[in-house]
């Protein structure tokens, strides 16, 4: 027997399956919520804690070698040149400017701390006292070439990483400075020195010293 066009039309409806949305209980969501943000805090408070870590191993070894680099200029700088110890203090932050070390914030020229050193008979050196300090290299010269031991013969020069500071006995560590804020990082940078024999302090091959 042939069904007709209307026959199809009231049987159909019948013949389809009744479908039903079922959408989350709110609580559901709620918990989903909860869920992604304690898995956020984590994971991001664990990346930004290994950027951290290898930023404050990259400026630990960088600070190395800017104590190393500022220590071979002073060695051939005139002291009382305070425009060309500037120029130093920044050459050895890699820079040509005032500034910060990159990526090594607040690491910065200001410091960069240049001490001068003399080698007393039978000790180790000690620095040379601002108020006996030579007046220019040319007197260092004939200090040394007079007495080798004396308090105004500066030998050697040492460089280190400090807070600026009015006392050259003085080297206060610098406080290490997150990027992030929320990562709980209280430590203090090393001081990173180096010594080096003073070469010829900014004074011109030939020029005699008068001793």
């Amino acid at each position: 027997m042939l069904r007709t066009d209307a026959d199809c039309r009231h049987t159909m409806p019948n013949q389809l399956p009744k479908r039903t949305l079922r959408r989350p209980a709110p609580a559901q969501r709620g918990v989903a919520a909860v869920e992604f943000s304690l898995v956020a805090v984590i994971f991001f408070t664990l990346f930004f804690g290994i950027v951290e870590v290898a930023r404050a191993m990259y400026i630990f070894n960088t600070l190395q070698e800017v104590t190393r680099r500022a220590a071979a200029l002073a060695a051939n700088t005139d002291f009382s040149n305070a425009a060309a110890m500037q120029r130093v203090r920044e050459q050895a932050i890699f820079r040509t400017s005032p500034g910060t070390l990159l990526f090594a914030d607040p690491v910065s020229d200001q410091h960069i701390k240049i001490d001068y050193l003399r080698i007393p008979t039978g000790t180790s050196s000690v620095p040379v006292s601002m108020q006996i300090l030579p007046a220019d290299p040319r007197t260092n010269r004939v200090n040394c070439t007079s007495n080798p031991n004396a308090s105004n013969c500066i030998r050697l020069v040492r460089a280190r990483v400090c807070l600026p500071s009015d006392d050259s006995e003085v080297c206060n560590r610098v406080p290490y400075q997150a990027l992030v804020r929320l990562i709980p990082f209280t430590f203090t940078i090393p001081s990173s020195a180096t010594v080096a024999t003073i070469e010829t302090l900014g004074m011109p091959p030939g020029v005699p010293c008068g001793c």
